[in-house]
């Protein structure tokens, strides 16, 4: 079992840049595949981004790439998501989730345990 706490999220402005942290209880941190998720306003939650257990593979929504970065410190057991040229529609509350065994963009459901969210806004 594992616990996670996000941390990070804030009020930026259009083209600014915010780092987002999931911290992780447990000594079994680096066998989870961590992914990140988020969810706007009347909208369902999707997925953002994910890492291997190793870190040495990561997958991203499209509408993300170029402009986030997950990576993990496995020492630390963090995992974090880099956001830049971040932009009014990246708005949403950020969950980052664990999946043992597994990673990638897989339903909602494949991935276990869940953190409390942290909130992204974005202003124009």
């Amino acid at each position: 079992q594992v616990q996670l706490v996000e941390s990070g999220g804030g009020l930026v402005q259009a083209g600014g840049s915010l780092r987002l942290s999931c911290a992780a209880s447990g000594r079994t941190f680096s066998t989870y595949g961590i992914g990140w998720f988020r969810q706007a306003p009347g909208k369902e939650r999707e997925f953002v981004a994910a890492i291997s257990r190793s870190g040495g593979g990561t997958d991203y929504v499209d509408s993300v790439k170029a402009r986030f970065t997950i990576s993990r410190d496995n020492a630390k057991n963090t995992v974090y998501l880099q956001m830049n040229s971040l932009k009014p529609e990246d708005t949403a509350v950020y969950y980052c989730a664990a999946r043992l065994m597994g990673w990638g963009n897989l339903p909602i459901s494949e991935y276990r345990y869940w953190g409390q969210g942290t909130q992204v806004t974005v202003s124009s």
